[in-house]
């Protein structure tokens, strides 16, 4: 959200009034050419894909909360689009990298179980960033394996001066892994969602201006949301949830503002 303090009236000072600190920046979309240039697992649930091409030499991607539209043609020759965070982007080598869910039974991940160096795709995006301050003094990150990609690089983007809370689900006690980070990090591992929720309501923020961050599954995120909001008591410019997937649904992705 962009920088912007409302008039006041009489004796108010200006400096008492919080800034809306978070801003968005809006990047043209193209579709991107791409070639698989290197495959390898991340813990049980993920592939990593790393992808080359000249075509990401004008690629950018300003915040961890980014997606991209990965699109390719499913064995029918279907056209096929979802949504991926970049995970790490290298641009002296125009490489970028994503991860994908190993285990799903989407076409996404079967895409990425069959995939092999040299392999064709298209990405397109992102179309804009939500770029959070690192130096708020504490950053809540919460979801499940779907939001893990995200949760690790901002972690690695994250200066050791910050404070981080993690509340991660993962079902699968292997896919419990390290997050490197130079902050000050306190991860809650749980392994389902009744567990993410009471973990979630038990934690006591730090004092001092944070900023929340959450995505995973659709009704999950909306009760995460609901507890942010109500029982934290934080402001809707300070919490950022998305829905990444709906149980049923094959291609969905909601900002739940």
């Amino acid at each position: 959200m962009e920088n912007n303090l409302h008039s006041l009236h009489g004796s108010e000072d200006l400096r008492d009034v919080p800034a809306r600190r978070v801003r968005r920046v809006r990047h043209e979309i193209r579709q991107r050419d791409v070639e698989v240039a290197r495959i390898s697992p991340v813990g049980a649930s993920f592939i990593s894909i790393t992808f080359r091409g000249e075509a990401l030499r004008d690629f950018v991607s300003a915040s961890f909360d980014d997606h991209v539209k990965f699109t390719f043609n499913d064995p029918a020759g279907e056209l096929v689009r979802r949504d991926y965070t970049p995970r790490h982007f290298d641009r002296d080598a125009l490489e970028l990298t994503m991860e994908f869910v190993r285990h799903s039974d989407g076409k996404a991940s079967e895409w990425a179980r069959q995939a092999a160096v040299g392999q064709r795709a298209v990405i397109a995006g992102p179309r804009g960033s939500m770029i959070v301050p690192p130096d708020y003094d504490w950053h809540l990150l919460a979801g499940d394996v779907t939001a893990f990609p995200a949760i690790r690089r901002r972690l690695e983007e994250l200066p050791d001066s910050t404070r981080a809370i993690v509340v991660a689900m993962a079902e699968d006690a292997a896919d419990r892994c390290q997050f490197a980070s130079s902050a000050d990090v306190k991860v809650h591992w749980v392994a389902s969602p009744e567990e993410l929720i009471a973990t979630l309501c038990a934690v006591q923020l730090p004092p001092g201006e944070g900023f929340a961050w959450g995505a995973g599954e659709a009704s999950l995120m909306a009760r995460m949301r609901e507890i942010l909001l109500t029982e934290k008591n934080l402001a809707k410019e300070s919490v950022r949830i998305a829905a990444y997937w709906r149980r049923g649904a094959s291609n969905y992705h909601e900002r739940l503002e």
